[in-house]
């Protein structure tokens, strides 16, 4: 399991333009919009800005939607398509480890750019790190696992690699806009506040505020993206094609 990790991790190291992307990314738009857009410096009635809640949980959902929608699909439906997976099956080392490498590595990268981006707030806008770190943590870890669970049904169903790249965009953007990336969740119509309540996306993103303001998240949206898990976990496990 050690070496399929390093071996892995050296695969992804050498990929460096979808590690930029992926941490980057993020990072960039954080900066450019904090330092261009007056209100995202503005405290509102609550005495929080833009810039220390909202966009630093926006842009981890990017980083994270990107790892789990684009980067493990792409790589999964690959190596099918290569037949490395069928070629592990008839070893020792079952595809499966290649498959918990997988999670591993993204998930990592994922909380290296999250912490990088709360890192760039807290220097260059003085925004707090996350003040409920428990439930942070906690919201992070089942979060990034639904959003892992989902990339794992679209790599099921991707017949190869570009495949994957393409269902990951019909189904990342899709996300990114429940989730409240374009239009903030406080100014959607109550009929898509409710779509985007049950969507994982949107969960994930309002919990992911709410621990950085210093609140509890909401046991709905708790529920809500353990469900997801285990919904699109199990489809994961059922759909998973090896060859």
């Amino acid at each position: 399991m050690t070496k399929i990790l390093l071996v892995e991790a050296k695969l992804h190291l050498r990929e460096w333009p979808f590690m930029i992307f992926t941490i980057g990314l993020p990072v960039g738009l954080l900066l450019v919009l904090g330092l261009s857009v007056p209100d995202m410096t503005k405290a509102d009635a609550s005495g929080l800005r833009v810039v220390d809640t909202h966009m630093p949980a926006m842009m981890a959902l990017l980083a994270l939607l990107t790892l789990a929608c684009s980067v493990l699909p792409t790589v999964l439906a690959g190596y099918r398509e290569q037949g490395v997976l069928r070629r592990m099956s008839t070893t020792p080392v079952h595809p499966v480890r290649l498959l918990t490498a997988q999670l591993v590595i993204n998930v990592t990268v994922g909380a290296v750019s999250t912490l990088v981006l709360i890192v760039t707030a807290k220097l260059v806008f003085g925004s707090a790190a996350p003040r409920q770190w428990a439930g942070f943590v906690l919201v992070f870890l089942l979060g990034t696992a639904a959003m892992m669970a989902i990339g794992l049904v679209i790599a099921a169903l991707a017949p190869n690699g570009k495949a994957a790249s393409g269902i990951g965009s019909m189904v990342m953007f899709p996300l990114m806009f429940v989730g409240g990336m374009w239009l903030p969740r406080e100014a959607m119509p109550d009929a898509l506040r409710v779509v985007s309540d049950y969507s994982v996306a949107g969960p994930f993103a309002q919990a992911l505020k709410d621990t950085w303001a210093g609140h509890s998240p909401q046991l709905l949206h708790v529920v809500v993206m353990a469900a997801g898990l285990v919904l699109f976990g199990g489809l994961a496990v059922r759909l998973f094609r090896w060859e």
